[in-house]
Protein backbone atom coordinates (compact mmCIF):
# COMPACT_ATOMS: atom_id res chain seq x y z
CA UNK A 1 0.00 0.00 0.00
CA UNK A 2 1.59 3.29 -0.89
CA UNK A 3 2.47 6.14 1.67
CA UNK A 4 -0.53 8.62 1.64
CA UNK A 5 1.23 10.87 3.85
CA UNK A 6 4.29 11.26 1.99
CA UNK A 7 1.97 11.99 -1.23
CA UNK A 8 -0.19 14.45 1.05
CA UNK A 9 3.64 15.82 2.08
CA UNK A 10 4.65 16.19 -2.01
CA UNK A 11 1.13 17.91 -2.48
CA UNK A 12 1.35 19.94 0.06
CA UNK A 13 4.72 20.79 -1.42
CA UNK A 14 4.36 21.03 -4.89
CA UNK A 15 1.33 23.68 -3.64
CA UNK A 16 3.88 25.88 -2.13
CA UNK A 17 5.56 26.07 -5.62
CA UNK A 18 2.59 27.43 -7.17
CA UNK A 19 2.25 31.08 -8.08
CA UNK A 20 -1.37 32.25 -7.02
CA UNK A 21 -2.61 35.39 -8.34
CA UNK A 22 -3.68 38.38 -6.37
CA UNK A 23 -7.22 39.36 -5.06
CA UNK A 24 -7.49 42.24 -7.72
CA UNK A 25 -5.64 39.40 -10.98
CA UNK A 26 -8.61 37.25 -9.87
CA UNK A 27 -11.27 39.60 -9.87
CA UNK A 28 -10.40 41.23 -13.17
CA UNK A 29 -9.74 37.79 -14.53
CA UNK A 30 -13.13 36.68 -13.38
CA UNK A 31 -14.78 39.52 -14.81
CA UNK A 32 -13.20 39.42 -18.04
CA UNK A 33 -14.41 35.77 -18.29
CA UNK A 34 -17.48 36.65 -17.54
CA UNK A 35 -17.84 39.31 -19.99
CA UNK A 36 -16.69 36.99 -23.21
CA UNK A 37 -19.01 34.50 -22.06
CA UNK A 38 -21.81 36.86 -22.42
CA UNK A 39 -20.72 38.40 -25.70
CA UNK A 40 -19.63 35.06 -27.37
CA UNK A 41 -23.47 33.88 -25.69
CA UNK A 42 -25.16 37.06 -27.54
CA UNK A 43 -23.39 36.33 -30.99
CA UNK A 44 -24.48 32.74 -31.10
CA UNK A 45 -27.75 33.21 -29.85
CA UNK A 46 -28.41 36.31 -32.52
CA UNK A 47 -27.25 34.04 -35.18
CA UNK A 48 -29.19 30.65 -34.41
CA UNK A 49 -32.10 33.74 -34.47
CA UNK A 50 -31.18 34.71 -37.93
CA UNK A 51 -30.32 31.48 -39.34
CA UNK A 52 -33.61 30.33 -38.21
CA UNK A 53 -35.56 33.36 -39.67
CA UNK A 54 -33.51 32.90 -42.75
CA UNK A 55 -34.87 28.42 -43.01
CA UNK A 56 -38.08 29.17 -41.90
CA UNK A 57 -38.71 32.22 -44.67
CA UNK A 58 -37.16 29.91 -47.18
CA UNK A 59 -39.34 26.97 -46.10
CA UNK A 60 -42.13 28.74 -46.84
Amino acid sequence: MPNIFGFLNEVKEELGKVAWPSREQTIRYTVLVIIVAVVVGLFLGGLDYVLTALTAFLLK
